[in-house]
């Protein structure tokens, strides 16, 4: 496995924990950890003399491996774990060949794979759980700093209706947490030893086999399935949909930011800092480099998780092709996906925020954007329909005329019979027409206590 990352653009599209933990060398030990966790759990049951078990275990140090001779091994095996099983035999020969028999007993190449493979993904999970953490109470800050600050609510990218900013904010907190509980659910029921050796059943280890696999799954403290799972890929394909989703997740939060960034909205910014989001020939550009990455990351998952989908089709007890796609595209969807969270982790931690400007860009259509507020409260007394020409036809004459909608209102005497100069000047308040979003807020900020 490898991060499928060139070197110099991973720092842009992953986080530094997440290398660390898809990094070859932690791949291999995760394999070695498997390795000595057999040796040790085949003791407990009497299946490995103790001595042998802890000679094996003492040679399960990745840095003893050659990784590129491993690597070229593998070329010709077919899989990793086959050269790597003859090395560390190799190196236990070296102190004990006694105990060199007993390396990988009873074990196949994918127990050693799959179960590698948990590890690292478990240990993924930590790794973007941090970040979560770290971006929910980022936005979760924002939005009760926020929640009287009135914003432009845009549909199909048009002014629609005001609303509180800190609902907004709310939203990406919720949403993150939402993808947390998820990630907390795969490390407590969808991450799973695989042990089954050759096709499945433990046969090579008598009547024993499934003692010795309770025993592994203590050591390695990872769940014991009912059964085998190596031609089954739901588990790998349930964990490649919840990396897509935070990725997704992570690229709509962008999206907005860099929206919110261009020049003619200016409403809010990423954190701003020394050579950040420069240009290499114009000297004033403020360019949203974070959500950038982000949404780079967002738009890669989708893909790597579709062949993690497709990977499920295998043939039998043990499939030729499909598995061995799962060896490259699960890292990079850890890494892109660690990319996106960490961008959106730099932008919950120090969004900068224009209120003056969300307040000019709700007075840019000249109160058109608090049409529908009077157009309800004309309802209650001659009906949605009337309401909604009378209404309609102001907006149209102030657009025409290019007035505020609030003076076109009080010189329309079917509207003035209605409703006075106050109610009117009320109606045309942006924040007096928020409906239930601070309850919201509440609520959403609420559910964020569930962990």
């Amino acid at each position: 496995m490898s991060t499928s990352l060139s070197p110099l653009l991973a720092p842009m599209l992953s986080s530094a924990g997440m290398r660390a933990v898809c990094d070859d060398r932690a791949t291999l030990q995760f394999m070695l950890d498997f390795e000595a966790a057999l040796a040790r759990s085949e003791s407990a049951v009497g299946m490995v003399p103790a001595a042998a078990a802890e000679t094996i275990a003492r040679a399960c140090k990745a840095d003893a491996f050659d990784l590129a001779a491993l690597a070229e091994a593998a070329t010709r095996s077919g899989n990793l774990a086959i050269p790597l099983v003859k090395a560390l035999t190799g190196e236990v020969a070296k102190v004990d060949k006694d105990a060199a028999r007993y390396v990988h007993w009873g074990a196949t190449s994918q127990d050693v794979i799959d179960t590698a493979t948990m590890l690292l993904i478990r240990a993924a999970i930590d790794t973007l759980l941090s970040d979560i953490d770290r971006a929910v109470t980022g936005f979760a800050r924002l939005a009760r700093q926020h929640r009287n600050t009135a914003v432009v609510a845009r549909t199909w990218l048009q002014h629609a209706l005001p609303m509180p900013f800190g609902l907004k904010l709310a939203e990406y907190a919720a949403a993150l947490h939402r993808s947390r509980g998820r990630l907390k659910y795969l490390k407590r029921q969808t991450l799973a030893l695989q042990f089954g050796g050759a096709a499945g059943t433990l046969a090579a280890l008598g009547n024993r086999g499934w003692n010795v696999a309770e025993k592994l799954a203590e050591i390695l403290q990872l769940p014991l399935p009912e059964a085998p799972w190596h031609s089954h890929r739901d588990r790998i394909a349930e964990i490649a949909s919840v990396l897509a989703i935070i990725a997704g997740t992570c690229g709509k939060i962008a999206r907005d930011v860099q929206l919110m960034m261009q020049t003619d909205v200016a409403e809010a910014f990423e954190p701003s800092g020394e050579g950040r989001g420069g240009s290499s020939t114009m000297p004033h550009k403020r360019n949203p480099v974070a959500a950038a990455s982000a949404l780079a990351a967002a738009t890669m998952a989708p893909n790597l998780a579709a062949t993690i989908f497709a990977a499920q089709v295998g043939d039998h007890e043990r499939s030729a092709g499909p598995w061995h796609a799962e060896w490259p595209t699960l890292p990079g969807l850890l890494l892109v996906t660690s990319g996106a969270l960490g961008a959106i982790v730099d932008i919950a931690e120090g969004l900068e925020v224009d209120a003056a400007r969300m307040r000019t860009n709700l007075d840019a259509t000249g109160g058109l954007i608090m049409a529908e507020a009077v157009a309800f409260a004309l309802a209650e007394k001659i009906g949605k329909q009337e309401a909604h020409h009378l209404v309609e036809s102001a907006s149209k004459k102030a657009v025409a005329e290019k007035k505020n909608l609030g003076a076109v209102l009080e010189k329309d005497p079917k509207i003035t019979a209605l409703l006075d100069a106050k109610r009117i000047a009320k109606l045309l308040e942006p924040m007096a027409y928020q409906g239930d979003s601070q309850a919201m807020i509440d609520r959403l900020l609420a559910s964020l206590d569930d962990k």
